[in-house]
C-alpha cells in the first residue's frame, strides 16, 4: 500500500468509526456490532502505527470516545476516564508487555487480570463515606451526571463500610476507617443476563418489542430522566478501581479493598506471568457461557500502583493497561474475489475469497453468499469492505457492506449464465431463488451426490479428497459405486498401497448395513433432510413402502408438504432414481427397517445444548426420534424443551431468554425412562 492510498483508507476509515463511535456512546444504537468496530479501529491503528505521519489530534486512535448529552447536568472527572488499548492474540499481548518492560524496567513484576465487562462505565464519588455523585464517561473529561439513577442500583452502597483501621489510626479520624476524604471509585453498570431474558419476557407480555442487546439497555436506562424507569429495570454494578481517596499498593489490594467497602468486584486474578494471564484467558473463554453476564476479554494492568502511574499515557490510553479481547464472531475484511460452487442439488452457490481474518478462534478466507440475491441485497462488489459474521460452527457469512469505504474502483459481480462446471445453461426453478446447473449429469452434481452418500454412510476414510481422486479416475460414478470397490481400485492411485486400500475396504464392507432413515438421506432427495427423513421411515417402514408411496400417502406424513412430496415422487421416478436403487441391491446394501416406535414425545420439539454424561448427544436425538419428538438445532418460541448438559452454552440463554422451558440431563432422562 503506497502512503496516498493509506492516506485515503486513513481518512475513510475515521469517517466510518467516528460515525459508529458517536451511535454507540450518544444515542446508544449501534447499527453494527461492537466487535466489527473494533476491527474497524483494529486496522486503523495498524495502519498509523505503519505510517506514524498520518497520525492526527482528531484520530478516533487519539481521543476518548463520547459527547456528553445536554439532558443532564455536566460533571467534570478529577482525573480523565481514559481509553484502554486493545489487543487481540497472545503475541500482541507480549508485544505490550515488551512495551511496558521497556519504559518500566525492573518496577514492572507482575500483573492483576479481570474480566472485561460488557457495560456502561460510571464514576462513583463518596464523601464522608457516603453517595454524593455518579457520572458516565462522555467525553472521558466531562461526563452526565446519573447520581439519582445510579442509586436505584442495589449492588451499589448508598453509604460505605468503614474500613479496618491501620496502625496509628483513630476510630473516625483516619482516612480508612472513618472514610472522612473524598473516595472515587470507579467500575461498571451491566444488566445480568438472566435479568435481561426476565425483562424482555416482561416486555413481550405487555405487546412492546423486546430489547436487541443488554448493554444499550442498561445505557438506556441509566440515562432516563425518570428515575422510576432505572428503579424497574434489573441493573447491577462491578467496581474494578479505586480511582482516589484511599491508597493501595497495587491493584489487587484494590480489589480486595473494594470488597471491603461494599461493592462486587468482577472475577479477576492476581497473575505473576503472562503465562498465568493465558491460563486465567482460556478458562474464562471456556466458562463465560456460563456466567450471568456478558464479557468480550480480560483487562490486564501492572499490579503495582506507583509502577502504573510511573508508566504514564501514551495518547489517550494508559501505558500500564491493556484489553486482551476473545475472538470475535464478527469482523471486517475485503473481498477479493467471488466463484461459484455447484451443488448436489446442481444449485450453484456463490463463496466470496476475502482479505484473511481471524474471527470465533480462527483464520477466515472465505465466506457463502447463499445466492445471486443476496449478492444483490447487499449490493456487494469485488474490492468492498464488509462486515463478516461467524457464530458458534457457521460458516462464516457476509451481512454489511461498508459502502461508505469505497474507492471507485470495486467491481460489479458477474452472475453467470452458464454452468462453470460443466458449461450447460443455468435456469432458475419456478419459486426458487437459488440458480440451477440444467444438466442433470454434470459432474460436478455426480460428485456432490458421492460425497454426500458416503458421508451418509458415515464411511471412515472416505474424504474429499478420495472420492475426488476415485470420481477423476473415473472408478466410480454413482454412490452405489462406493461398495463395488476392490483393492485393485485403490492401491495403485495417490496416497494409497496395499495396507491402505485392504483397510478402507474393510471398512466400507463394514457400512453396507444401514438404517433406512439414513439411507433416505443418502439418496440425497431435494427437500428431505434427517428430520424428514427419520420422519418417513418411521411412516413407511421400508424403502419399497416408500418407493409406492403416492403424493396423498406421503402428504399425511407430519411436516411432509406437498413440494416434499412431488420431489420424493418425481425422484423415484426417474432413470437415476431407479438405477441407483436397483445398483444398491446389486451390491448387497442391507436397509434396516425402522424400530418400532411409542409415540410419547408426539409433536414436542427438544434443543440439547452443554456435555451429556448419561448418553453421547447423537444417542439422546435418537432416543427423541424414536418416541416421535423432533430435534432442532437452534432455540425458538416453538421448542418444548432445552435440554442443559454440563457448560451448556448460549441456547441456553436463549431458553431463558424466550421463556422455553429448561430440562436438566436428570430431568430429560426421568421424562424418557421405561419407555
Amino acid at each position: 500500500m503506497t502512503n496516498a492510498e493509506a492516506r485515503e483508507r486513513v481518512a475513510k476509515l475515521r469517517m466510518v468509526i467516528d460515525e459508529y463511535r458517536y451511535q454507540y456512546h450518544v444515542l446508544d444504537a449501534l447499527e453494527i456490532s461492537e466487535a466489527a468496530l473494533d476491527a474497524l479501529k483494529h486496522e486503523l491503528k495498524g495502519l498509523e502505527d505503519e505510517y506514524p505521519d498520518l497520525i492526527t489530534a482528531d484520530s478516533p486512535t487519539q481521543r476518548v470516545a463520547g459527547v456528553a448529552l445536554e439532558k443532564f447536568s455536566k460533571i467534570t472527572h478529577a482525573s480523565p476516564m481514559l481509553s484502554i488499548e486493545d489487543v487481540f492474540s497472545f503475541d500482541e499481548l507480549q508485544e505490550w508487555e515488551n512495551r511496558v518492560k521497556k519504559v518500566g524496567g525492573d518496577d514492572v513484576l507482575d500483573y492483576y487480570a479481570m474480566v472485561k465487562v460488557d457495560g456502561l462505565a460510571i464514576s462513583l464519588v463518596y464523601e464522608n463515606g457516603v453517595l454524593v455523585s455518579a457520572a458516565t464517561r462522555g467525553d472521558g473529561a466531562i461526563g452526565e451526571d446519573v447520581t439519582q439513577n445510579i442509586r436505584t442500583i442495589e449492588s451499589i452502597p448508598l453509604r460505605l463500610r468503614p474500613l479496618p483501621l491501620t496502625k496509628g489510626e483513630s476510630e473516625g479520624v483516619g482516612d480508612r476507617g472513618g472514610l472522612t476524604n473524598r473516595v472515587e471509585i470507579r467500575g461498571e453498570v451491566y444488566m445480568p443476563k438472566s435479568g435481561f431474558a426476565e425483562l424482555n419476557r416482561s416486555q413481550e407480555s405487555q405487546g412492546l418489542e423486546p430489547f436487541a442487546n443488554p448493554r444499550n439497555v442498561s445505557a438506556g436506562s441509566i440515562r432516563q430522566l425518570d428515575p422510576s424507569i432505572a428503579a424497574s429495570r434489573p441493573l447491577a454494578f462491578f467496581a474494578w478501581r479505586l480511582q482516589e481517596g484511599i491508597e493501595v499498593q497495587t491493584q489487587n489490594e484494590g480489589i480486595a479493598t473494594l470488597k471491603q467497602l461494599g461493592f462486587v468486584t468482577p472475577p479477576g486474578q492476581h497473575c505473576r506471568t503472562l503465562d498465568d494471564v493465558r491460563t486465567f484467558f482460556d478458562r474464562l473463554g471456556s466458562d463465560r457461557e456460563a456466567l450471568d453476564f456478558w464479557i468480550d476479554g480480560v483487562v490486564i494492568r501492572v499490579n503495582d500502583t506507583r509502577s502504573f502511574a510511573r508508566l504514564g499515557v501514551v495518547g489517550k490510553t494508559p501505558r500500564g493497561i491493556v484489553a486482551w479481547k476473545f475472538p470475535p464472531e464478527e469482523s471486517t475484511t475485503t473481498v477479493l474475489s467471488v466463484d461459484w460452487f455447484v451443488g448436489r442439488t446442481g444449485a450453484l452457490t456463490p463463496v466470496a475469497t476475502v482479505k484473511a481474518t481471524f474471527i470465533a478462534g480462527t483464520t477466515v478466507t472465505h465466506a457463502t453468499l447463499h445466492n445471486a440475491d443476496e449478492i444483490e441485497r447487499l449490493g456487494l462488489k469485488i474490492g468492498d469492505t464488509v462486515i463478516l459474521t461467524k457464530a458458534g460452527d457457521i460458516i462464516p457469512k457476509i451481512t454489511k457492506v461498508l459502502d461508505q469505504l469505497r474507492t471507485g474502483k470495486e467491481k460489479s459481480i458477474d452472475v453467470p449464465t452458464k454452468c462453470p462446471m460443466c458449461g450447460a445453461d443455468v435456469i432458475r426453478r419456478s419459486g426458487e431463488v437459488a440458480l440451477v446447473c440444467s444438466n442433470p449429469q454434470c459432474f460436478a452434481i455426480e460428485r456432490e451426490h458421492l460425497l454426500h452418500a458416503a458421508r451418509a454412510f458415515a464411511i471412515d476414510g472416505l474424504g474429499d479428497k478420495v472420492i475426488e481422486k476415485l470420481f477423476n479416475a473415473q472408478i466410480i460414478r454413482i454412490p452405489p459405486d462406493l461398495f463395488a470397490l476392490t483393492i485393485d481400485d485403490l492401491k495403485d492411485l495417490e496416497g494409497f498401497g496395499d495396507v491402505s486400500a485392504k483397510k478402507l475396504i474393510e471398512e466400507i464392507a463394514r457400512r453396507k448395513t444401514i438404517n433406512l432413515d439414513q439411507f433416505i438421506i443418502a439418496l440425497g432427495i431435494r427437500h428431505v433432510g434427517a428430520e424428514t427423513a427419520f420422519a418417513l421411515s418411521l411412516a413407511f417402514g421400508s424403502i419399497d413402502a416408500l418407493v409406492a408411496a403416492s403424493m396423498i400417502d406421503l402428504m399425511n406424513v407430519p411436516d411432509v408438504g406437498e413440494i416434499v412430496a412431488r420431489s420424493i415422487v418425481e425422484f423415484f421416478q426417474t432413470e437415476y432414481g431407479k438405477s441407483v436403487l436397483a445398483a444398491y441391491r446389486s451390491v448387497g446394501v442391507v436397509i434396516e427397517s425402522a424400530k418400532a416406535v411409542k409415540r410419547v414425545l408426539d409433536g414436542k420439539t427438544f434443543v440439547l445444548t452443554g456435555a451429556m454424561e448419561a448418553m453421547g448427544r447423537d444417542e439422546a436425538k435418537e432416543r427423541i426420534r424414536l418416541l416421535g419428538g423432533g430435534v432442532s438445532g437452534s432455540v425458538s418460541k416453538k421448542t418444548s424443551y432445552v435440554v442443559a448438559g454440563e457448560a451448556a452454552g448460549s441456547k441456553l440463554a436463549d431458553a431463558q431468554k424466550l421463556g422455553v422451558p429448561v430440562l436438566s440431563e436428570a430431568e430429560f432422562l426421568a421424562m424418557i425412562r421405561d419407555v
